[in-house]
C-alpha cells in the first residue's frame, strides 16, 4: 500500500498564490466584479470551518469505509489501470452526488453555503460545507469501495477531484480552447452552475468530465447575451458565518415543524423551492414561468 499524501493539504499554498494574482488581475480589469472584503473573510472561514469538521468525522468516516472495503466484490489494489478507473468513477459518483445536492433539500442543505455568495472568484470555492456527514453526502461514493477501490486510492482521487474544482471559479478566465471546453470542466461551464438566470438553474453538475453533462442532459452553455447573476435565487443577505453554513438546515426544521404531518418528510427530501400550498417556487417552475413571459434568460433574484 503506498503512502499517500493529501493533495488538498499540499495544494493549500497554490490557493493562496493564486488568490493574489486574482486580486491583482480583477484591479487591472474593470469588466469583472472584484473581490468584497466580508464576502471573502466568510468563504475563508468556512473553508477552514470545513477542514475541521472533517477532521472531526474522520473517525466514523474511515471507519465505515474501510469496512465496507473489507466485504468488497473484487480486490483491485493499486495497479495502473485501477488509478485512472478509479478517478473517473470517481468523478462519476460526484456529478450523481451533485445533482442530487441541487434536487433534494436536504443535501442540499449541506450544500447551499457553496453557492451563497453574490460574488464569484477563486475564493468562493472555499465555501465548503461542514454538514456534509450529516447529511450523509459520502454515500454517493461508498460504492466504489465496494467494488473493490481502495479507501487510500479513493480519497487521492477525491483529493485530486477537489483540487481540480477550485481553479474554475473565476471571471478572470473567459474560455478555455474548444477541445477543453468540451471534454472538461471550465470557467464557462461552472459559471453556468453557479447563476440564478432561469435558463441557467439545475446545470452543468460536473467535477471535471463534463461528458456526463453532455451524457445526461444537464450541459447548458454560457451566453453571453445572458449576464450572469449570483447566488441564490433568495440570497440570505448577510456575511455572518453561522448563518450562511446553516440557514438551510434551520429552514427545514421550521418547515417540517410547521408542516401537516403528511407534508414533513417532503421538505426534508423533495427537491429546494417545494411547498405543499404552491406559495414558493421550485427551480422547474421558475424556468417555466421565464418561458411563458417569452424571458428564458430572466434573472430569479427575488
Amino acid at each position: 500500500m503506498p503512502d499517500l499524501p493529501s493533495p488538498v493539504t499540499y495544494a493549500i499554498p497554490f490557493f493562496v498564490i493564486t488568490l493574489i494574482i486574482e486580486m491583482w488581475l480583477i484591479r487591472k480589469r474593470r469588466n469583472i466584479k472584484g473581490y468584497e472584503w466580508r464576502d471573502t473573510a466568510t468563504s475563508l472561514l468556512m473553508g477552514t470551518g470545513s477542514q475541521v469538521a472533517g477532521l472531526l468525522t474522520i473517525v466514523p468516516t474511515l471507519a465505515m469505509a474501510y469496512w465496507l472495503n473489507s466485504h468488497a466484490l473484487f480486490d483491485i489494489g493499486f495497479v495502473w489501470w485501477a488509478w485512472i478507473a478509479c478517478f473517473v468513477l470517481d468523478d462519476l459518483a460526484y456529478y450523481v452526488f451533485h445533482r442530487a445536492a441541487h434536487r433534494v433539500r436536504w443535501f442540499w442543505a449541506a450544500h447551499v453555503n457553496h453557492h451563497s455568495s453574490e460574488h464569484y472568484n477563486l475564493s468562493t470555492a472555499l465555501r465548503q460545507t461542514w454538514t456534509g456527514f450529516i447529511a450523509l453526502s459520502f454515500v454517493f461514493r461508498l460504492p466504489l469501495l465496494l467494488v473493490g477501490f481502495p479507501v487510500e486510492m479513493l480519497l487521492f482521487c477525491g483529493g485530486l477531484n477537489l483540487i481540480y474544482q477550485y481553479w474554475f471559479h473565476t471571471e478572470a478566465i473567459h474560455k478555455m480552447p474548444r477541445w477543453f471546453e468540451w471534454l472538461l470542466n471550465t470557467p464557462s461551464h461552472h459559471r453556468v452552475h453557479h447563476a440564478t438566470n432561469a435558463r441557467y438553474l439545475d446545470a452543468n453538475y460536473a467535477g471535471v468530465f463534463m461528458i456526463w453533462d453532455r451524457m445526461f442532459g444537464t450541459f447548458v452553455p454560457e451566453d453571453d447575451a445572458d449576464k450572469i447573476e449570483y447566488g441564490l435565487v433568495r440570497n440570505i443577505g448577510s456575511f455572518n458565518l453561522f448563518k450562511a453554513v446553516f440557514h438551510e438546515w434551520a429552514a427545514i426544521a421550521k418547515d417540517v415543524w410547521q408542516a401537516p404531518w403528511k407534508h414533513k418528510l417532503s421538505y426534508m427530501f423533495r427537491e429546494p423551492g417545494w411547498s405543499h400550498d404552491g406559495s414558493r417556487e421550485t427551480s422547474a417552475m421558475i424556468k417555466a414561468r421565464a418561458l411563458r413571459e417569452g424571458k428564458p434568460g430572466l434573472s430569479t433574484e427575488k
